[in-house]
């Protein structure tokens, strides 16, 4: 009885251990390709601009100030940079669901490849929708706020996944 158990924890070992060189190795490789499909313009330097370009904004209708860009509207590239290699990582967890389903992985292994699904398709929707050549402060603070609320729902759906188990 104890050697099947030793072996049954092997070969999870083994399986989350394929799983996150998977995970690894396709992450790299789409930043390579997000990279070579956006080649006339050099990726690295909107990063550096991007990021140079912060500054204190007021969230409108409050007396908050937080950090964005001073030209949302100016990042254009980068946010279709950002949304290509959102869509493509949750085609990617779809991938892993279907394997992980096949493969009887844990139920936690399961709900979270779902989470990040919902999370990575929510945050690709919600970048071509409000970060774009026309972008302004309040859609720069709106889409945040939408970060948020896929966060949550990416929480929601790891837990319909632990409650169907139960049932």
């Amino acid at each position: 009885m104890k050697e099947k158990l030793n072996t049954q924890s092997s070969a999870y070992k083994f399986q989350e251990r394929l799983f996150s060189a998977l995970s690894a190795g396709t992450f790299f490789i789409l930043l390579g390709i997000v990279y070579v499909i956006n080649l006339p313009y050099s990726l690295w330097n909107e990063v550096f601009d991007f990021f140079g370009s912060f500054s204190l904004a007021q969230v409108p209708t409050t007396g908050i100030y937080l950090p964005a860009p001073i030209n949302p509207a100016a990042h254009a590239v980068l946010y279709g940079a950002v949304f290509q290699f959102c869509i493509v990582l949750g085609i990617l967890q779809v991938i892993f669901l279907v394997l992980r389903i096949m493969m009887n992985s844990p139920i936690s292994k399961t709900a979270e490849t779902m989470g990040n699904l919902v999370y990575w398709f929510g945050a690709g929707y919600l970048v071509t929708t409000y970060l774009n050549s026309t972008t302004t402060t309040s859609k720069w603070f709106v889409f945040w706020a939408g970060i948020l609320i896929i966060l949550g729902l990416s929480f929601i759906a790891r837990s319909f996944v632990f409650l169907a188990k139960r049932k």
